[in-house]
């Protein structure tokens, strides 16, 4: 054997498609691109969206409603479920996803009031519902919010 004689495989490899180069090609004549029309013509091409003339169907279709895009939409943990953390912890965005409360990372995460705290936590997330604030703090844990803003409930009530 000698590395001149070395071929692929029958079937791995094809001919290229030469376009317009005589009947000789299996090509020729209209060179795949069928009769005249736009498709034919080059440079011609038709959006994906267009629909040959008649009302397209994203005008067609009513619109209801409002979205809004900047609404923040937050990874919810309720009380019950810091149960798992032992007294005196650290409760963070890093220790709710090891402990399974949290998926994402990049997503904010806010504690709501659902059921009950037994234990004192050192609680550093985005956001806290009031009835969460005042378990936390009854059950002698502190809460740090990340986005710089009060601690709704206990905090706000001494001041007033």
């Amino acid at each position: 054997m000698k590395l001149s004689e070395i071929k692929p495989a029958r079937g791995a490899t094809k001919k290229n498609k030469r376009v317009g180069c005589g009947p000789g090609s299996g090509h020729g004549r209209y060179s795949t691109r069928g009769c005249k029309g736009q498709k034919a013509r080059s440079g011609g091409s038709i959006p994906a969206w267009f629909e040959g003339g008649q009302m397209p169907l994203q005008r067609r279709v009513p619109k209801r409603g409002f979205v809004n895009i900047f609404k923040t939409s937050y990874q919810v943990v309720n009380l019950d479920n810091l149960g798992v953390f032992a007294a005196g912890s650290k409760v963070n965005r890093g220790t709710l996803i090891e402990a399974g409360l949290v998926r994402k990372a990049s997503d904010p995460v806010k504690i709501l009031g659902r059921g009950e705290l037994a234990v004192a936590l050192d609680v550093e997330v985005d956001a806290v519902s009031r009835t969460a604030a005042d378990a936390i703090q009854k059950a002698g844990g502190t809460i740090r919010l990340l986005s710089g803003k009060k601690v709704p409930g206990l905090d706000n009530r001494e001041k007033e």
